[in-house]
């Protein structure tokens, strides 16, 4: 595809993937604009690109503010969402259910206004968590909207995105909106916050903790994937998924939280003089997640490049360059639970 040729809209734009995303459709040579309401995104993370882009600070939430982000726009990356870690969406179900509002304002000023086609990012959340307590890759299959018990989400907020996902396909049928649905799982990388596990272990050997804090025993596992290959998914979702079908963005190996901080510890040179301690009374979510992608590959090409540990390396670099020790120290607590 000849992104010199298109009009993109990016709806958080100035979020952690949000701004990494925006930059890339910039060095490809879209037109760009971003709407943030600035809620958790930050215009600073948007610094690199701002005087090439069009910034919005606007609410999606109401509809005419929707609207008229659609005007002119070909193409719209939908990243717009009230989440954090997991520890935030434990913790505020009512604001990550009111995910099924904004998705239908988002879809509806899409659909209305003729935009050619439109990538929304769901979650792996959307998988049923009963299938999570061993080590079985997901498959975009394992959810079905065609049979009964072909849902079982993981809490409040992956209910919505899966409803998200069924308003999308709506509108795909009725209004014939093109579109693909991605569903990310656990990306890391420069600009994510503390509310997210990896970086809230980076974090935690920053400031020196000690004994350093794992919530749970630290045996849980995820699929950590680096935020530039998210963003290659989701550039890939958007030139060759037009049917509002899933797919998913996110490793097959599960790494255990204890590996990522043994990985922090080699890559610092630094370990907890009192050693680790599991905080089994925090909230973990499901015991593994990792996905199968190889329908994405047959579907796209997206294969994840970054390694474990580079990503890892890069993540360190950024935040211990772009952090004071004393400052996040201040409300920890508080910043493992933010948006």
């Amino acid at each position: 595809m000849d992104w010199t040729t298109q009009r993109c809209l990016v709806t958080g734009g100035a979020s952690f993937i949000g701004s990494h995303l925006t930059e890339r459709l910039v060095a490809l040579g879209a037109k760009v604009r971003v709407i943030d309401n600035l809620s958790s995104g930050k215009r600073e993370h948007l610094s690199g690109v701002l005087n090439q882009i069009e910034f919005v600070h606007d609410d999606l939430m109401n509809l005419e503010v929707a609207k008229r982000s659609m005007q002119n726009i070909d193409r719209v990356f939908h990243l717009a969402a009230d989440h954090g870690g997991r520890g935030y969406i434990a913790a505020h179900p009512a604001n990550c259910i009111g995910n099924m509002a904004l998705d239908n304002i988002v879809f509806k000023a899409a659909a209305e206004d003729d935009v050619e086609h439109i990538t929304f990012t769901s979650s792996a959340c959307v998988y049923p968590t009963d299938i999570q307590e061993d080590k079985t890759l997901l498959t975009e299959s394992l959810v079905s909207f065609d049979h009964r018990g072909g849902a079982f989400a993981d809490e409040e907020y992956g209910w919505a995105k899966l409803m998200g996902e069924l308003s999308l396909r709506a509108h795909y049928k009725q209004n014939g909106l093109k579109a693909a649905i991605a569903r990310l799982s656990t990306v890391y990388g420069p600009r994510e916050n503390e509310s997210h596990a990896l970086v809230a272990l980076v974090a935690k050997a920053f400031i020196k903790q000690s004994p350093f804090e794992i919530w749970g025993d630290g045996n849980q596992t995820r699929g950590f994937t680096y935020v530039s290959d998210i963003v290659n998914g989701l550039i890939l979702a958007s030139e060759n998924i037009m049917d509002a079908s899933a797919i998913n963005l996110g490793t097959d190996e599960f790494i255990s939280l204890n590996k990522i901080a043994s990985i922090i510890f080699e890559q610092t040179a630094w370990s907890p003089p009192d050693g680790v301690k599991h905080q089994r009374d925090k909230p973990v979510g499901v015991l593994h997640r990792a996905l199968d992608y190889s329908y994405t590959q047959s579907k796209t090409g997206w294969t994840p490049q970054m390694s474990l540990e580079q990503g890892i390396a890069d993540t360190i670099k950024w935040y211990f360059a772009n952090n004071e020790s004393s400052k996040v120290k201040q409300n920890f607590e508080k910043r493992l639970l933010a948006r």
